[in-house]
């Protein structure tokens, strides 16, 4: 059955004037968020953790004191070395002048003043205070970058072997998988558009950066894009949905609304003359809102430049139906 003709009561319908216009077409993917950059942050030795100056949530800049552990053992160290190096000196001295040269050692040549350092000790002593004073610094940890405290897992008079996490989440780098078929549409720097599925109101934009070269034994192929957390809402390993556009040129676009299945077959409605006109249509492109439609190829329809196309509805509309444009 080609149309179903019959005159149902009148209907009260919207319309819009059909037009040529660029289209978005668009891929949807779900993806997984990860932050710009993550470190499990541990001190270099082990120790007991006497202080902790974070909490989970925190967000912290580069250079915040972390953690610190008990350094009462690493201070002693330092003034031994420190006493050494003193003793060592003073041999130095010793031998300097037992070489005939003066105290002040400003015109010892470098070779000799080498061997002198070497075999007095001063040398291995500057090397052991330089040891000790780095230890001594690494009792307190610092945050390498801006970021946020996360599985914050130490606690107080503890040996703790990780203290937290620290996320720089100012931005986040998402991973998404396309059809090998769809790869065609898929270019570096093309926008994307992220939300969560918490609040998929919101969403943020982003671009393209790596697409893999391989396709994997499922006929997928890993793209990734980075997006700005502009408002901290975003949290990394967050599953979000992704949208990567591509402009499509001289297309006829109408809203999802206005495209109804009949017979099997994509119908919109036409407004002709206070009735409703059944077109076939076939969809090129589809996007979240909208169809960039055509003519039926196989039922040899066409549509135009400045067709009346009814929006909404429709839903029970036949050929011939009688309707009003509400106001």
């Amino acid at each position: 059955m080609e149309k179903h003709e019959q005159v149902m009561g009148e209907a009260y319908v919207d319309t819009m004037i059909l037009r040529v216009t660029p289209f978005d077409k668009q891929i949807v993917c779900n993806g997984r968020l990860r932050a710009k950059a993550k470190i499990d942050l541990t001190f270099p030795s082990q120790g007991m953790t006497t202080e902790i100056f974070v909490h989970e949530g925190q967000r912290v800049m580069r250079g915040t004191l972390i953690a610190s552990l008990d350094n009462r053992e690493r201070t002693r160290e330092v003034e031994k070395a420190e006493h050494e190096v003193y003793r060592t000196r003073v041999e130095l001295t010793d031998k300097l002048i037992g070489l005939g040269y003066d105290a002040d050692m400003e015109d010892v040549p470098a070779d000799v003043m080498q061997r002198a350092e070497v075999t007095s000790g001063y040398y291995s002593a500057r090397y052991q205070l330089q040891s000790a004073r780095t230890a001594l610094e690494e009792c307190n940890l610092y945050a390498p970058f801006s970021g946020r405290i996360a599985n914050l897992e130490a606690r107080t008079f503890q040996r703790n072997e990780k203290i937290c996490t620290l996320i720089d989440d100012s931005q986040f780098e998402v991973e998404f998988k396309i059809l090998e078929a769809e790869l065609e549409h898929i270019v570096k720097g093309q926008k994307v558009k992220v939300s969560s599925f918490a609040k998929d109101s919101v969403t943020y934009e982003g671009a393209i950066t790596e697409i893999n070269p391989l396709v994997d034994d499922r006929g997928l192929i890993k793209v990734t894009a980075r997006i700005a957390n502009t408002d901290d809402e975003l949290m990394d390993g967050m599953n979000v949905r992704v949208v990567a556009e591509q402009r499509v040129q001289d297309m006829f676009v109408v809203p999802k609304d206005a495209v109804v299945e009949r017979d099997g077959y994509h119908v919109i409605f036409r407004y002709e003359d206070g009735r409703a006109a059944w077109t076939y249509v076939d969809i090129v492109y589809s996007n979240i809102n909208s169809f960039a439609i055509t003519g039926c190829r196989r039922k040899e329809t066409t549509i135009h430049d400045g067709d009346v196309v009814i929006t909404s509805g429709n839903l029970n509309l036949a050929d011939g139906t009688e309707v009003i444009i509400g106001n």
